[in-house]
């Protein structure tokens, strides 16, 4: 039995092989949190809320905590007030550092909450980090899940809470660089299928560990609030998967047009979405009282307990290694085991109370922020938009395309992918092809 805190320490035993079989390439190309699994043959993860043990019988996994329905009996004021106590508590208590502290400011309402609540409670002026790319602002073109830059938003909030703040403003050569996407992937242990996201991810840790040890930051608030456009559209709450697979297409992604057919039939991602999702529906916790006769409110259940389990676990793991790799602890208050707890039991109808996404956390944090941040509609973590960052990337891939003895190169259909090169200019998908290339070839 080996054992150890990420696959590179185990990889590092030669007992350890290092190959990925079809699941993992389903795991890759889907993005999907799949608890205890890895995508190397032979390797598990040890499940969130479970201790593994083992035993002269082989190894048992087994269950110290899981999301339960307590009941929720609060009316709308009383859970915004304990929704409030709740986060001045678990902030208060991350808060606790010998060694430089500071926020991860986005401008949004997740961040600058967070942000508000260490201002407030902090015996010394918080600092706060925001990422930036060279002329994002002019280059900027609102999208479907980024509305708005983060500049002015951030620049207002530094300026209402009066933090110490800096912005980190990256280049396309830096994102580029070979030995950032390297370090990147040794961080990931997989394919860096988020392509800038990562890269960027790791610049800005690196930057702020010149100056702070620890970071708090506002992964999860989207999940456990319901902040993400996806639960608030009825065609993807009834569509019979996981709810964020059509508006951002993971499942129908176009790097998938890059493969080879016939491994893409041998692979059949809708059959492995579907066993998944069947799967992460009987785990959810069922409603009772008279709440589990609403048809409404056990979807919606179901939908949090999607996200929660599926769709976090990906972007956390995401954050710690790319934090970690720069020797940067980031602590996530919206995780704490209470504020969860206590959501999650809340009625869908609480929740959107004020008929928007997140309106207990807007509510209970409205007196801490700018008002136009309290509007704010949510923005996705942003992405470079410098034109000469994707025609770097594509003058990589068309490279690649022409080397025979490429490490993907078996899974491609080559042809189709000049064509598609050529007519699509498909950024993400020639971005994860790239990414599984680099993972392939990594000695």
């Amino acid at each position: 039995m080996l054992f150890g805190s990420e696959p590179k320490a185990i990889l590092a035993n030669g007992l350890a092989e290092r190959a990925m079989d079809a699941d993992g390439l389903r795991r890759t190309l889907c993005s999907l949190a799949d608890p205890g699994s890895t995508v190397f043959c032979g390797m598990r993860e040890v499940r969130p809320g479970h201790i593994a043990r083992v035993t002269r019988d082989g190894i048992q996994q087994i269950a110290y905590w899981q999301l339960t329905d307590s009941g929720h009996t609060h009316d709308v004021p009383t859970t915004v007030r304990r929704v409030r106590e709740l986060l001045e508590d678990t902030i208060q208590r991350q808060l606790i550092a010998d060694v430089p502290l500071c926020t991860l400011l986005s401008g949004g309402l997740d961040s600058s909450a967070l942000t508000a609540l260490a201002a407030r409670f902090s015996d010394k002026r918080v600092r706060s980090f925001a990422l930036d790319f060279v002329d994002y602002t002019n280059n900027f073109t609102p999208g479907p899940m980024c509305g708005t830059p983060d500049g002015p938003y951030v620049q207002e909030v530094a300026k209402f809470v009066g933090t110490d703040h800096t912005d980190i403003t990256l280049s396309a050569d830096e994102l580029m660089d070979q030995s950032v996407r390297a370090a990147t992937l040794r961080a990931r242990d997989l394919p860096s299928t988020s392509g800038d996201i990562d890269s960027s991810q790791y610049l800005l840790f690196r930057a702020i560990r010149q100056h702070s040890t620890v970071a708090l930051s506002g992964e999860s608030a989207d999940e456990i609030f319901g902040g993400y456009p996806e639960f608030h559209d009825p065609a993807h709450v009834q569509a019979d998967t996981f709810p964020w697979y059509g508006s951002r297409a993971y499942v129908n992604n176009t790097s998938q047009q890059y493969l080879d057919p016939g491994l893409i039939e041998k692979l059949d991602l809708p059959g492995y979405l579907d066993g998944q999702y069947r799967m992460a529906l009987a785990e959810v916790p069922r409603l009772t009282g008279p709440a589990s006769a609403d048809s409404h409110e056990r979807r919606m259940r179901e939908v949090c307990y999607l996200y929660l389990t599926r769709h976090l676990p990906w972007l956390l793991d995401r954050k710690d290694r790319m934090s970690m790799a720069s020797g940067l602890e980031v602590r996530v208050p919206y995780c704490d085991h209470r504020v969860v707890e206590y959501v999650f039991g809340t009625p869908w109808a609480h929740k959107t109370f004020d008929g928007r996404e997140k309106s207990l956390l807007r509510a209970a944090t409205a007196d801490l922020l700018p008002e136009s941040v309290v509007r704010r509609v949510k923005s996705a973590y942003p992405t470079i938009q410098d034109p000469t960052y994707d025609r770097n990337l594509f003058t990589r891939f068309a490279t690649l395309l022409n080397d025979r003895n490429a490490a993907v190169a078996p899974l491609l259909s080559v042809e189709s992918s000049r064509a598609l090169l050529n007519a699509s200019r498909n950024v993400r998908g020639v971005e994860r092809i790239l990414a599984l290339q680099d993972f392939l070839s990594r000695p």
